[in-house]
């Protein structure tokens, strides 16, 4: 009697991370987005856009906000990464921030908010894998704890829209009480103005927060909380 085996099924193939070079291709060629020489991939800001960088939980606080009321839109991409959140503005917009944060009542306080603008750089996340939930001006879904990049490698929260890299619409100073630039335009991004004030008001509130936890200390195995 012959004894027949049936195959062994194939074990699952990882995920495929795309190199260096696939990377710095999808940037340059789908986006138009120029980059810097060199390993990792680095965005060059001050070109096709400028950069709000901001701790992850104010700029999450952010974003919420601006989507309930109905001001969030599309075309607006956003990265997750070490912590901080970066928000993709018009190019331009890093000059202008001081001058705006002055204008909002926000200059006399220090803020964890820094805009990259002319000759800044920026980490590449990597592409959006397709069928991540990431699509143009569409929130990825939210990854498990730990995955989700606000603590690791960039990744992007709201990717950017290959084919329209270099005219996606960004929030711009030149929208000012109005989204998108125009008015009735339901689809824009909000305006510098209100994403910057949203923004500038999240990070106090998340410092606020810090300074009223109490800090626990241990003196002799007794726990003692300070306010």
């Amino acid at each position: 009697m012959v004894r027949t085996v049936a195959p062994a099924a194939p074990s699952p193939r990882p995920p495929f991370v795309p190199g260096d070079d696939a990377v710095r291709r999808w940037y340059e060629d789908a986006l138009g987005w120029p980059t810097a020489p060199g390993a990792p991939v680095r965005l060059v800001t001050g070109v096709r856009f400028d950069v709000l960088d901001v701790p992850a939980e104010a700029g999450r606080a952010a974003l919420e906000h601006l989507g309930r009321s109905g001001a969030l839109g599309r075309g607006f991409p956003v990265a997750l990464g070490e912590g901080r959140m970066r928000l993709l503005v018009a190019a331009g917009s890093a000059e202008e921030l001081p001058g705006l944060l002055e204008w909002l009542d926000w200059g006399a306080l220090e803020l964890e908010l820094v805009a990259l603008g002319a000759d800044g750089l920026m980490t590449a996340p990597r592409p959006p894998a397709a069928g991540s939930g990431g699509g143009p001006g569409r929130t990825a879904r939210p990854l498990p704890p730990g995955r989700d990049g606000s603590q690791g490698a960039a990744v992007w929260l709201r990717p950017p829209e290959p084919g329209r890299g270099a005219e996606a619409p960004l929030p711009t100073l030149s929208a000012m009480g109005t989204r998108g630039g125009a008015r009735g335009d339901r689809g824009g991004p909000p305006d510098l103005v209100r994403l910057v004030n949203t923004v500038a008001t999240q990070v106090h509130r998340a410092r606020l927060r810090r300074v009223r936890t109490p800090a626990t200390v241990r003196t002799d195995g007794q726990p003692l909380a300070f306010s």
